[in-house]
């Protein structure tokens, strides 16, 4: 475990508004990994953006130290100037060896989450390796990590009670919003973003009833694949520029660097309307510029709001952490015999190779003559006791290697 390393950005050090800044825009996200994993000479990568932290997650024999984080981060965010990035700095939080595996297991189970029980982040951290396992940003070493975190996750929401009548950041801005007593048979929804969050905050709002949706999103195929399970209409992110049909809410959440509502396309969704209208915002960086916020009536649900919240829930919940540190202390020691197993499996490869290069360079070369000297019957028996005992040397490391493991634990 002495690679793996993880740099963390998380709500525990930095205001949710100011994470925002962070999160590198999906477009280009693997590019720009290609492009760090290269400069600074990374074998394994990948990143994970959340509604409450940014973290990358990484194998290098290099240091990784604040001068090096700086440096990794001013490589994905030129627009930070020097004073934001010494502030995030501070902020950062550096695991290495053990420490990083049980940060990541820790998040895993949703130990490190705003909410404390709720399993999206299982969801979000397995979708964030797969990205980048399959544009080859990952390997052997990350594999392996990751087999662990999901075994300990599923382990710790199957033998504790921490996921016990669950609530999620989702829930919790469902709750804000059923909060308003909006009628759900009139209310025009607009979701703008067809994410898992927006998709799992719409299974709440069809379960309650709510029946008149339009879903908004920059891939429209992503966008009629939500609308057909919510009955609703589809569009492309343009089309929020000249939407005319008015609306009640607009609950939004991309992967968006910038703001998506503009007070431009706000003034325009309104439709000539003046009342007070919701926006449920569960993007980082929000979605929704401040500007909205200062120059028209709106009910406000970030995911900054709902923190008072998430402290009672850690208090209530507190109990099942001590369950969970023990099964998370238990994968931690299991997963050191693992690695050093698949160490002697990579180093044990060799030996196929090398016994054939013992016995070639016996036959054609020390022995070459006494071999040249008998009988085709007696060079078959030759033959037929070099293979056995090759086969035979073959598999005796490894079986030697494996006790040896099995009895030091």
């Amino acid at each position: 475990m002495k690679y793996l390393k993880v740099i963390a950005f998380t709500h525990k050090q930095i205001e949710l508004k100011e994470l925002g800044r962070l999160v590198v825009c999906q477009e280009n996200l693997t590019e720009k990994l290609q492009q760090v994993k290269t400069q600074f000479g990374i074998p394994e990568i990948f990143y994970l953006a959340t509604c409450n932290r940014v973290e990358f997650v990484m194998t290098t024999p290099h240091a990784v130290d604040k001068d090096f984080a700086r440096r990794f981060i001013e490589s994905f965010n030129t627009e930070l100037c020097d004073k934001s990035l010494s502030t995030f700095m501070e902020s950062a939080s550096i695991y290495e060896d053990q420490e990083a595996m049980i940060h990541l297991l820790r998040t895993s189970c949703s130990l490190e989450s705003l909410i404390v029980g709720e399993k999206e982040i299982l969801a979000q951290l397995r979708k964030a390796y797969e990205h980048c396992r399959e544009a080859g940003l990952t390997g052997d070493g990350l594999r392996m990590v990751m087999n662990c975190v999901v075994k300990t996750a599923k382990e710790v929401y199957t033998h504790t009670n921490i996921s016990k009548n669950p609530i999620s950041v989702v829930s919790l801005a469902y709750r804000k919003l059923r909060d308003l007593n909006l009628c759900a048979s009139d209310a025009r929804v607009l979701i703008v973003g067809a994410g898992e969050t927006n998709r799992n905050i719409s299974k709440y709002l069809q379960k309650h009833k709510f029946t008149n949706f339009a879903v908004f999103n920059r891939t429209i195929s992503k966008a009629q694949q939500l609308a057909a399970d919510l009955k609703g209409e589809a569009f492309d992110l343009e089309a929020l520029k000249t939407y005319n049909k008015g609306f009640d809410v607009i609950i939004t959440c991309t992967s968006a660097v910038e703001p998506i509502i503009t007070t431009e396309i706000y003034q325009s969704l309104l439709n000539g309307e003046t009342g007070r209208k919701t926006i449920v915002d569960l993007a980082i960086p929000n979605d929704t510029a401040p500007e909205v916020l200062e120059q028209f009536p709106v009910n406000f649900i970030e995911v900054h709001s709902l923190n008072e919240v998430a402290k009672r829930n850690l208090q209530e919940r507190y109990q099942e952490l001590v369950h969970a540190e023990s099964i998370i202390e238990q994968n931690i020691a299991e997963f050191c015999t693992q690695l050093k197993q698949r160490r002697i499996e990579l180093a044990m490869r060799q030996v196929p190779e090398k016994i054939k290069e013992i016995r070639n360079t016996a036959i054609n070369s020390v022995f070459a003559d006494e071999v040249q000297g008998l009988d085709e019957q007696s060079r078959e028996i030759l033959e037929k006791v070099i293979n056995y005992m090759e086969k035979k040397y073959i598999s005796v490391p490894m079986i030697m290697a494996k006790d040896i493991l099995i009895n030091e634990n």
